[in-house]
């Protein structure tokens, strides 16, 4: 069988010592270990060609355009789907339910070679991301997370964490970063959630994205005596939980999102202790998952 390959990677293999074929069977192998990640008849892959990246774009419309009322623009609505250039040569992992063969989950991930060979990083649009893109260590940045409305359980967050545990350990990555949503344009709206972030989870000075000066919207709106930290931690979608329940942390300033009507703040996380806090957190041990 012959599996498919984001075409960047060619491009990428001419730029360093690995041939495309190296980078093939790794990612092969990854597959492999993923295939031993289920939580009942949930599984979890990378994307394996057109049909898949489609049936992602497709979840991603649903979620962002239809439940989230953001705005498509005449191609993506035609078609039903959310898409962009970094869709063709990134990695899609996707969860799957496997009685109806329909994907229910997905996150993007890009990895700096990636990046560099496609015009730099997609947080790039938002936040000043200099002190990520030279970190000496390997980074990936995560994107465009959703899950249908239907599965949107503990299992499918488990799911997807394990695989992006799993995914970064193979890759040797040590920074994953990403733009995380708030739904909402309205800052005030969103103060509690804001203010806890910036008070409790702000990232080290040296690995703190600033949010471009023209975007950035100041996210210390409460002093700490002026909200309780429960209720405010309470009040974070559970995309920005996961993160924080992996140790990650914030950038500086919140950026204003309008086409998908969202206030996304800019999340760093450390992978040395990636797969130990997601193991404890959820209680589970091994190779695979189970609803035990």
């Amino acid at each position: 069988m012959e599996h498919y390959l984001p075409p960047v990677l060619a491009a990428v293999a001419k730029r360093s010592a690995q041939p495309a074929k190296a980078l093939n069977v790794r990612r092969q192998l990854v597959q492999a270990d993923l295939a031993a990640i289920r939580i009942g008849d949930l599984a979890v892959r990378l994307a394996d060609g057109r049909d898949d990246i489609t049936a992602a774009q497709m979840l991603r419309y649903r979620v962002f355009y239809d439940e989230m009322n953001a705005q498509p623009t005449p191609e993506m609505a035609r078609l039903q789907r959310d898409f962009d250039a970094l869709d063709e040569v990134c990695d899609h992992l996707l969860v799957v339910d496997t009685t109806r063969d329909t994907v229910v989950g997905t996150y993007r991930l890009i990895t700096r070679a990636i990046a560099i060979a496609n015009g730099g990083f997609y947080t790039a649009h938002e936040y000043d991301i200099s002190c990520l893109e030279t970190y000496p260590g390997e980074v990936l940045e995560l994107g465009r997370s959703c899950v249908d409305a239907e599965y949107r359980t503990g299992s499918t967050m488990q799911l997807l964490w394990r695989a992006i545990a799993t995914y970064v350990t193979a890759y040797g990555i040590e920074l994953m970063f990403g733009c995380a949503s708030l739904p909402g344009v309205n800052p005030d709206q969103l103060r509690l959630g804001l203010s806890y972030l910036h008070h409790h989870h702000l990232a080290e000075e040296n690995q703190r994205p600033v949010a471009l000066p023209s975007r950035r919207l100041n996210t210390h709106l409460l002093l700490p005596d002026q909200y309780d930290a429960k209720e405010a931690l309470m009040s974070l979608p559970p995309l920005v939980k996961g993160y924080l329940r992996v140790g990650g942390r914030l950038g500086d300033g919140a950026v204003v999102d309008w086409q998908f009507n969202t206030t996304d703040v800019c999340m760093v996380v450390k992978t040395e202790s990636v797969a130990d806090k997601y193991l404890r957190h959820y209680r589970i041990g091994g190779v695979g998952l189970s609803d035990a």
